[in-house]
């Protein structure tokens, strides 16, 4: 994201002979992050399920993958114990762990139908983003926004409210036009604004609990292609425009490079330029080379903050240009966990400020903190619920100790009347929620309506929504 492996390394052998390599054996860190930890033995016929960070896990009863309807509502009606639908497990909450039945919509992916003049099309929910992209193409459509990373199935990013970024672009869920549902009876329904609407309303974010999303029907729009630009500027410069840049970018989004001082800044916005060839993602490299830094100059703070500072200014920005599916959405094979909120957006600059500060009391922190911008919408459960946000994540190694999120961050983020990423770290519970969304109770009365006994619920969802009961 911000140096060459060659200058990294330039720069930390010159610190080292500036102040001598044996401060620099006695004091860095050991290379890297620590080693996964050892996970107890699964049982004989039993498969363990991880998330993609692997911070979450479980030993189900069965882990089942239907081909069709028919195989899902077979395995609705007859499997004992809670039921979890998962997608790319790209949720850093425990959405998915349960020891009764896991559902993979993995095969249910296939486009169902589409509207070339309305810009509509109906897919399975299992589909993964990349795979969605692609197959818009074809179509002559695209999708308004993706996320950063598009490894994630549709159904899973909407039901969590993922989003992308760009002040008048809302999340996926807010692209829903339509769903289908499978209850915990086996029924299917078909919901949109004027079938069911309220269960419509629901349904689009609702991380699982009100039953299995099966198909999602999305309104597109003509094939989207857009110019990437990158940058670096100060911090405070990048605080003090980024409601120009909002407006001058279609998406815009900045990371504060951890340590430096510095912002990281991407924009990218329509345009009738011919493709140019990516470079390798320099985002994931980024992330590899501010481990380094972290590990050689972990002992002296200021040093790492200079040299940080230095190999950025001599840093060449990035122009690309292609259909946004591809530039908008990338593969990101470093793992982490993540904690991201979503605030009023005139509380972005006051906000940012201060988790800056109490991360950077961490010196083991070398992800940098990112922001983003998000429109409002009308889905009961949606973080952008009725009001236009911007959003701030911090990640750290999946490895790595992140229990100061929820000490020192995510009081932070409380404080300005945040709602958290519905797959990301938090430690919210049910009264937590009912003060943050308006629609609260009514979600829940229709969630108990639909699924009485609860067979959709974990033990992180029995904490978010109370008893099936309640």
């Amino acid at each position: 994201m911000i140096v060459t492996r060659r200058a990294m390394i330039a720069g930390g052998l010159g610190a080292t002979a500036l102040l001598g390599g044996t401060a620099l054996t006695r004091h860095a860190l050991s290379a890297g992050d620590p080693p996964e930890p050892a996970l107890p033995p699964v049982p004989p016929g039993k498969i363990r399920w991880s998330n993609w960070s692997g911070l979450q896990s479980c030993i189900p009863n069965a882990i089942a993958v239907p081909a069709d309807l028919n195989e899902l509502q077979h395995v609705v009606r007859s499997a004992s114990g809670p039921i979890r639908p998962v997608g790319a497990g790209h949720s850093f909450t425990a959405l998915v762990p349960t020891s009764g039945t896991i559902v993979s919509l993995d095969r249910l992916n296939a486009l169902v139908s589409h509207d070339p003049h309305n810009l509509t099309a109906t897919v399975g929910a299992g589909v993964r983003l990349f795979a969605l992209g692609e197959m818009l193409e074809r179509l002559g459509q695209s999708m308004n926004a993706l996320p950063d990373i598009n490894k994630q199935s549709l159904a899973g990013a909407i039901s969590t409210a993922t989003h992308g970024t760009g002040r008048s672009l809302g999340s996926l869920a807010s692209a829903v036009t339509g769903l289908q549902l499978m209850t915990a009876d086996g029924k299917v329904i078909e919901c949109d604004a004027a079938e069911n609407p309220e269960l419509f309303a629901a349904a689009r974010v609702s991380l699982g609990a009100l039953g299995i999303v099966t198909q999602v029907r999305l309104q597109n729009r003509a094939p989207l292609r857009v110019k990437r630009q990158t940058w670096f500027e100060p911090i405070a410069s990048a605080l003090a425009a980024s409601e120009t840049h909002s407006r001058d970018f279609r998406h815009f989004e900045f990371y504060y490079v951890t340590s430096t001082g510095t912002a990281y800044c991407i924009g990218h916005n329509e345009t009738s330029e011919p493709d140019t060839q990516r470079k390798p993602n320099a985002e994931n490299e980024g992330a590899e080379q501010l481990m380094m830094l972290r590990d050689w100059l972990a002992w002296a703070p200021w040093l790492r903050r200079m040299v940080g500072k230095g190999l950025i200014a001599n840093q060449e920005t990035e122009t690309a240009v292609g259909p946004a599916w591809r530039l908008l959405s990338t593969d990101r094979p470093k793992r982490f966990n993540e904690m991201e909120y979503h605030l009023p957006r005139d509380a972005l600059r006051p906000c940012l400020e201060k988790v800056i500060a109490a991360v950077e009391r961490h010196d083991e922190v070398y992800f940098p903190i990112e922001a983003r911008f998000i429109d409002a919408d009308d889905a009961w459960l949606s973080p952008f619920y009725k009001r236009a946000s911007a959003s701030i994540a911090v990640h750290m190694g999946h490895t790595q100790n992140h229990s100061f999120f929820f000490s020192e961050i995510e009081p932070i983020f409380r404080s300005f009347d945040g709602r958290p990423h519905w797959g990301k770290l938090h430690s919210l519970k049910a009264r937590d929620f009912q003060a943050l969304y308006p629609q609260w109770r009514d979600f829940t009365a229709l969630r108990a309506e639909h699924d009485a006994s609860g067979r959709f619920l974990n033990s992180h969802l029995t904490g978010i929504f109370g008893t099936a009961n309640s």
